[in-house]
């Protein structure tokens, strides 16, 4: 039940030219066409290969064969076996593929191609460390998939690099050591997540043998000291858990469960625990033939042995999300030694083995992508029904990944992966690495080519950008029509280089407009160099640029400016002698005066527990004001005397607020933001929106309970995608 990576290379006789007794292993139980097939293929490879040698030495044709073998240990087609034979032609023969498709098929050579395209990206692996280069080899597997069209082209990849881990002992440490760090950092991630568990752990232990030889030594050696007291203290278990389930009527296979190192290794480090605390080191797994069984089957393990607290796990009542299914139980086993088991149907079994429970979510952890996600899925679907299929050539079209065609991923010059939606140009590509490159573009090589900038980027290939000293865009590349750029990104960033034209002459309109506004409020101008940085520009002309452009309101920039006001400004407090007493309207206490009309001015809108002054106005009672207040700080000396003290009283209600808010337009941000304040139930008494180029300035006018609500609108409203401020007015 449990698939080994075999290779059959045992089978090679002592020449490379003796190969049929590998051949007839390989070709067992085939049909004469494809025995046929392998045959030619071998012939092909060993006229191609001759006098050439691997990483250990020894000729390359056995190198091929033995990587077939993994292959074919598969139960893959007689076409991939003959495309892994064939793997090397590329480097070897000028004009293979074409050769390859004249004598053995365009199918052959189609995958020997995309085999040797995915040879191209190990130049590439090799990226450092950090989450930087954790994202960038993340990037370079997901290329792997994206840039072949067969699944069978990955599987014949995992193989020969199987293959030349198997080899690499033999050759020297550097050698070694990299084409150790190359699988464990793309291949083994891939094997894992296509299923393949023995070429995964093989991978892995071997890649970190060479990586870390004295750690893996040390596990190696606790493993081997305790090795003929693990396996006769498993062979007990197995027969007294045999005979109990036998008892209980319940035909099952009991066996020990492999241990590999580099897991071992990655559980304690995980965990930050010591090789004895493992409990797994001696575990069994039990088969049985239906879900009641494995229920049945734990009942007998809990009744034999005790169970260790926290150490259960019901993976088939409660599947993971990947649909791994099985129960898993850690005991205190016989003579007291902690003991792991595992529960599971024979279908669970095939399901884990062969990679349709996706192992890799919860061992790799992190985020992933949930489209990516399902494509893996299907691909380890498809390694399971080519199992119910007599005919392979059946569920060919089933191999096809064309479902990892809705991105493609591009390489830089120096090896750095970039993934853009299908369609993508070069200009697309400069645009997103950086905007000024995108500017200066002027022409393109694809894989050393020049190519138009409006050619349709493909998987895999490099692209290196020409560009200009200075330059600018051109208005052609947004037509549509001409097809220079896909991305909204690109247009955007072309767009608004467009907007920003004009410089001088928006400065001049900028700084015109707010006088105009100055001279209306009635305030002197500020020192404009000092505010332009207070909000982000750099310099003056590129504050008075975006007003003149529209991209900023001068009535919004005062209005910032009265919020900027010198200290000694804002700790101004109006001259108030009087004692305060209560107001029998709008729960608010105005000085000794009694059944008084209170109303709220509409200047600052104040709300508890705002600091408030009362002004008395000439027929309207008193107008309860924010102490901070713009227009009162502007009284002259006969408005300071109709001052009076005034403080919220403990009568409740609604109070007036005018919020601001700026953003970056995009659509549906109006609706983000009514839903916001929806969501924290307030009344929306006034609307006022302004929308310029990429910019939207916003008005509302809400009522609220107090300041503590308002603080939450406000929260609620700075945590919407684009919104940049947001603020009470």
């Amino acid at each position: 039940m449990v698939f080994v990576a075999q290779s059959y290379s045992h089978l090679l006789g002592g020449q490379a030219a003796d190969w049929s007794g590998w051949l007839a292993a390989v070709a067992e139980n085939r049909p004469e066409s494809e025995t046929d097939l392998i045959r030619r293929a071998c012939e092909f490879a060993q006229s191609c290969y001759e006098g050439k040698t691997v990483l250990d030495g020894e000729s390359l044709f056995q190198y091929a064969l033995s990587a077939a073998g993994i292959v074919a240990s598969l139960r893959l087609d007689a076409g991939a076996i003959a495309a892994a034979v064939l793997h090397a032609v590329p480097d070897c023969l000028e004009g293979g593929t074409e050769k390859i498709a004249g004598s053995l098929g365009p199918d052959v050579a189609r995958l020997v191609d995309g085999v040797a395209r995915m040879g191209q990206i190990r130049e590439f692996s090799h990226a450092g460390g950090g989450k930087e280069a954790e994202a960038h080899i993340e990037s370079l597997r997901k290329m792997l998939l994206a840039m072949v069209e067969d699944i069978r082209v990955v599987l014949v990849k995992l193989a020969e690099r199987t293959e030349a881990l198997r080899r690499a002992a033999k050759a020297d440490e550097e050698v070694r050591r990299r084409v150790a760090r190359e699988i464990q950092d793309i291949f083994a991630p891939l094997a894992n997540r296509l299923g393949v568990w023995q070429i995964k752990w093989e991978m892995e232990d071997l890649s970190f043998r060479y990586l870390e030889p004295e750690l893996y030594k040390k596990i190696a050696k606790l493993l081997d000291e305790r090795r003929v007291d693990r396996e006769g203290y498993i062979e007990a278990v197995r027969e007294q858990l045999k005979t109990e389930l036998e008892k209980a009527g319940i035909k099952a296979d009991v066996s020990g469960r492999p241990k590999h190192i580099y897991s071992i290794y990655k559980k304690m480090k995980r965990k930050g625990i010591d090789f004895t605390e493992l409990y797994d080191v001696r575990a069994v797994r039990i088969l049985v033939d239906s879900v009641a069984d494995c229920y049945t089957a734990l009942g007998i393990v809990h009744n034999l042995w005790q169970p260790i607290p926290k150490e259960f796990d019901d993976y088939i009542s409660r599947p993971k999300g990947n649909a791994y299914q099985s129960l898993h139980t850690a005991v205190v086993g016989p003579e007291g030694k902690a003991l792991e088991v595992q529960i599971r149907t024979q279908d669970m079994h095939r399901h884990a083995e062969l990679g349709v429970a996706a192992h890799w979510r919860y061992k790799e952890g992190g985020r992933q992508d949930p489209r990516f996600e399902e494509k893996i899925a299907w691909l380890r679907q498809i390694l399971e029904w080519k199992d119910d299929v007599q005919d392979a050539g059946e569920i060919m079209e089933q191999f096809k990944t064309g479902l990892f065609q809705d991105t493609i991923y591009t390489l830089t010059p120096q090896g750095k992966v970039v993934a853009l939606p299908k369609g993508s140009t070069p200009l697309d590509f400069a645009y997103l690495l950086h905007t000024d490159l995108g500017h200066r573009c002027r022409g393109a090589k694809v894989d050393g080519a020049i190519v138009p900038l409006t050619t349709p980027l493909q998987t895999g290939q490099r692209v290196e950008i020409l560009t200009a000293k200075q330059g600018a865009p051109s208005r052609d590349w947004l037509s549509p029509a001409l097809g220079y750029v896909h991305t909204s990104r690109a247009r955007t960033k072309i767009r608004h280089w467009f907007k920003y034209q004009h410089y001088e002459e928006n400065v001049a309109q900028g700084r015109d407009a707010m006088e105009k506004e100055a001279h209306r409020l009635g305030v002197p101008l500020p020192n404009l160099e000092k505010f332009a940085h207070k909000l982000g520009f750099d310099k003056t002309d590129d504050f008075l640029a975006a007003v003149g452009r529209g991209d900023v309101s001068p009535r919004q920039a005062l209005g910032a400016v009265q919020e900027e006001a010198p200290k000694a400004e804002e700790e101004w407090q109006p001259t108030l002698s009087k004692v305060a007493v209560p107001s029998s309207a709008g729960g608010i206490l105005v000085e000794d005066m009694g059944n008084l009309l209170t109303v709220m001015a509409k200047c600052c809108k104040p709300v508890p527990p705002d600091p408030i002054v009362g002004f008395v106005t000439r027929g309207r009672g008193v107008a309860i004001h924010r102490s901070d207040c713009p227009n009162v700080r502007r009284l002259d000396e006969d408005g300071q005397a109709r001052l009076l003290s005034a403080q919220w009283g403990r009568k409740t209600g609604l109070f007036e607020v005018d919020l601001e808010v700026e953003a970056n337009d995009r659509q549906g941000l109006l609706r983000d933001i009514t839903e916001a304040l929806t969501r924290e139930k307030v009344n929306v008494t006034a609307t006022n929106t302004l929308s310029r180029g990429l910019q939207a300035a916003m008005r509302f006018t809400v009522q609220v309970l107090g300041a503590d609500q308002l603080e939450r609108l406000l929260t609620a409203v700075r945590d919407i995608p684009g919104v940049t401020r947001a603020r009470r007015r």
